[in-house]
């Protein structure tokens, strides 16, 4: 089936929230008790959370299967433990991957001083993004990988593939082979490419940057793009993008 080429910009104050005393979560796609059967996932990307915790708070210990999982932190830190055995601090620049395979316990606190450290109140502030895998009932599986010093070059770099191509990069494994995430940390002025895919997701989850065709793009905006790519995207302030690539979809 040939895809008709389309630039779909979803703005940031029309995404679903969630708001409880100690999270403030934003929705792109259908999440939770926000079911839109319009919206419910674009390529094979099914959710993508922009969350806040308070200190001390997080999600209890509760069950994932057959999902491949990458969280991605902007400010403060988030411990994670899972029934693997594998637990550990995320933080800024540290690319992590869970994949729940046939089934996975695991659990997501803002209280890293019970690991290490002192006691804080800082929030932490995050991005985490779904996508299937190629196979169902893998085993689960965890990993975790600095990129930091990759991001300060201001280009798109590869964090988490499943892609071939992307082999030997540095980069944490999902079992995907279709789709990667790349990310960006933009100075004002600086500009990268967007691939050329099937299927792209854009989503700024700080600062502002101009789409190359589309306009300005703030904070919590995000752009889905179909049989289309190769635009640019140029930071008007310090900013960060997430940008999916995606070479199939989840079948209808």
């Amino acid at each position: 089936m040939k895809l008709e080429p389309m630039i779909d910009v979803r703005r940031a104050e029309d995404r679903y929230k969630t708001r409880i005393d100690w999270l403030d979560s934003k929705h792109s796609f259908s999440f939770g008790h926000h079911h839109d059967p319009r919206n419910t996932h674009h390529g094979l990307l099914l959710v993508n959370n922009d969350d806040v915790v308070d200190p001390g708070t997080g999600f209890d210990t509760h069950p994932h299967r057959d999902m491949e999982i990458v969280t991605w932190v902007l400010q403060g830190s988030l411990v994670h433990q899972d029934s693997t055995g594998h637990n550990g601090v995320i933080y800024p620049g540290l690319a992590q991957r869970m994949s729940a395979g046939r089934g996975i316990l695991h659990s997501e606190k803002n209280d890293s001083w019970r690991l290490q450290g002192d006691a804080h109140r800082d929030p932490v502030h995050f991005v985490q993004m779904w996508v299937v895998p190629d196979e169902r009932g893998i085993d689960p599986g965890y990993e975790q990988l600095e990129v930091d010093a990759e991001l300060m070059s201001g280009a798109l770099v590869p964090v988490a593939s499943g892609m071939p191509e992307h082999d030997g990069a540095s980069a944490i494994r999902i079992r995907n082979r279709y789709a990667a995430l790349h990310a960006a940390r933009l100075q004002p002025g600086q500009s990268v490419e967007l691939p050329d895919a099937p299927f792209l997701h854009l989503f700024v989850p700080r600062g502002a940057v101009v789409l190359e065709g589309a306009g300005e793009l703030a904070t919590g905006d995000a752009v889905r793009f179909t049989a289309t790519g190769g635009q640019r995207v140029t930071a008007t302030e310090a900013a960060e993008v997430l940008v999916w690539e995606m070479h199939a979809a989840i079948a209808s």
